[in-house]
């Protein structure tokens, strides 16, 4: 059952969406990534408000009490998905790394974290914050490690599709 949710509550909801995406978006403004401060806190109080307007609609109608409060909370997850591909590229030679990726995630768990935080879930929303400052901050240190050992010693395979041999040639 869903509880009544003040307009205090609502208010004590976004300023704390506010702060979490806000801390998430300062550490990718330092590192210069395109969606930066503005943009994750922009995606969570998105997420938040939609996800608050579904809970608190169905407070307004003794009609609407059939209806799924989940089921705007999907189509957050749907709509950033589209915002996401948008940040995704590749080269237009189409060779090269794919960049994107992780500010494509970021904004996924920033919406992820407003639903969580509209429904109430702070404590949630609090260690998952934490989890992505341990993401960037811990395994951006392993992800680098990772990537000096493989440039002293290449992994060889023999039928990656991702890897294009500068001797093969491509038939249009």
């Amino acid at each position: 059952m869903i509880t009544m949710v003040s307009n205090n509550e609502a208010l004590v909801r976004l300023m704390l969406i506010t702060l979490l995406s806000a801390l998430i978006g300062m550490e990718r403004e330092y590192h210069h990534k395109p969606a930066g401060l503005r943009t994750n806190v922009m995606v969570g109080l998105g997420a938040t408000l939609m996800t608050l307007a579904s809970v608190k609609v169905l407070e307004i109608s003794p009609v609407l009490q059939g209806i799924d409060p989940a089921r705007i909370s999907a189509q957050i997850v749907t709509g950033i998905g589209f915002i996401g591909a948008g940040v995704i590229l590749r080269p237009s030679s189409g060779k090269g790394q794919i960049i994107g990726l992780t500010t494509a995630a970021t904004l996924w768990v920033v919406s992820g974290l407003g639903i969580a935080i509209g429904m109430g879930f702070y404590a949630e929303a609090i260690m998952t914050t934490a989890l992505v400052f341990f993401t960037f901050v811990v395994l951006s240190k392993v992800v680098g490690r990772l990537r000096a050992y493989t440039s002293a010693h290449p992994p060889q395979y023999e039928h990656d599709e991702d890897i294009v041999d500068s001797h093969e040639t491509r038939e249009h």
